[in-house]
């Protein structure tokens, strides 16, 4: 019987790669199979040391979200020695993936010009913040800055509350998929043609493109969104938050026979014909009666009571769950998505994978890794044809470092 392989079995990625967006990217890649080779200066990337007292010993949740799997090789770019040695592996690679600041690859001559001029086969994405066309390309981007100039922040919050970003780098995460989407259409591709390719990916780009169907809505109203808290604002109830005994719930109910399905489970039949609450729109304008009303009838349940109550009738609910509960929810646990990843502490953790599965192409039973500092510089080196004399007098003229800590 023949083995299982993973999808990107045989592709080999090179990330020059800092916190969530190009690490992000390339864990994707990994997860599928790839060989990522992950190029770090003799500080490493920051993200190891994210949220982490030089003390507690413990990796950074971020480099463990973003790096399980890769091979780290340390190296120093601002020697020309180093930046050659890089070279040579970029175009070893049939992936380049980076998210340094701009202008700083093009300086050493590690961009996807002068890259693709020697090899035209190569797929090379980069991630900035703002774009490269613009007036701001060289400013320095991280998520929030994207949350706040895509729009985001201003309808995110309570109704005549002040602007909020979101519980989590959500713009950086989603520029991770969208850029391994790119490669992944690139590689394919490049099967068909023999054809490499260029990408670039903003995280401003990523944010706006998050907002479609809001964008939509504006385009066709002329009217700015407002904040609108939980709530859908042009429809309802949709995504209202209802307390009940021990938390909140949310709902969805807006199409009217939902709506009627609604009152059925709430035992208020009589409120479908409320003519407050006649269409949706009326219930847009009354939300905050509607609310009280629905809030009174659910109040009495626990959330879990309530979800059931509510899905003998076909509605839409949803508890609000705390991470500890979702850890132990029988769905999550059916859905396979934590995999277990060896914190190089003795120790292992269980994080977030892959959203998806294959049902054939194989899926790896054994804890992934976390790559020490340079753990495997002497190992790429090797099979890029460096001989361990040629190492020894890198090590010794500190052009590279093997080993270290995280």
């Amino acid at each position: 019987m023949t083995e299982n392989k993973k999808a990107l079995d045989g592709v080999r990625v090179v990330e020059f790669g800092q916190f969530i967006a190009g690490p992000g990217a390339t864990q994707i890649l990994a997860d599928l199979g790839a060989d990522v080779i992950k190029i770090e200066s003799f500080n490493g990337d920051n993200s190891r040391k994210f949220g982490v007292s030089e003390k507690s010993g413990y990796r950074s949740g971020m480099f463990m979200a973003y790096n399980r799997g890769k091979k780290s090789i340390t190296l120093d770019l601002r020697n020309p020695e180093g930046v050659e040695i890089a070279r040579k592996l970029a175009l070893r690679a049939d992936v380049v993936v980076q998210n340094t600041r701009v202008g700083v690859m093009e300086s050493i001559g590690l961009d996807a010009a002068t890259l693709r001029a020697e090899k035209p086969g190569l797929i090379y994405a980069s991630i900035s913040g703002f774009g490269t066309g613009g007036p701001s390309r060289e400013r320095p981007g991280l998520d929030i800055a994207a949350q706040a100039e895509s729009g985001m922040m201003s309808l995110t919050g309570e109704p005549g509350g002040t602007p909020l970003k979101t519980g989590f780098a959500v713009v950086d995460a989603a520029t991770a998929t969208a850029t391994a989407n790119a490669v992944l259409a690139a590689l394919f591709r490049f099967a068909r043609t023999g054809e490499g390719e260029t990408i670039e990916a903003s995280l401003l780009a990523t944010a706006i493109g998050l907002q479609s169907q809001i964008w939509a809505e504006y385009a066709c109203s002329g009217s700015l969104p407002q904040r609108a808290g939980n709530a859908q604002p042009l429809v309802a109830p949709a995504a209202d938050l209802i307390a009940v005994q021990d938390g909140y719930i949310v709902i969805s109910a807006y199409m009217e026979d939902h709506w009627q399905r609604l009152c059925r489970a709430v035992e208020l039949p009589d409120l479908a014909r409320d003519e407050r609450f006649a269409t949706s729109n009326d219930r847009v304008r009354n939300r905050p009666a509607m609310i009280d009303i629905l809030s009174t009838a659910l109040g009495r349940y626990t959330g879990e009571e309530a979800r059931a109550q509510l899905e003998k009738f076909g509605v839409v609910c949803g508890v609000v769950r705390d991470y500890r509960q979702v850890r132990a929810s029988a769905d999550v646990q059916a859905t396979g998505i934590f995999k277990r990843v060896n914190d190089g502490r003795g120790q292992e953790v269980e994080i977030p994978g892959l959203p998806f599965t294959f049902a054939d192409a194989g899926e790896m039973e054994k804890p992934y890794t976390l790559p020490e500092l340079g753990e495997h510089t002497l190992e790429v080196l090797a099979q890029a044809g460096f001989t361990p004399e040629q190492c020894q007098a890198l090590l010794d003229r500190k052009v590279i470092a093997a080993g270290g800590s995280a």
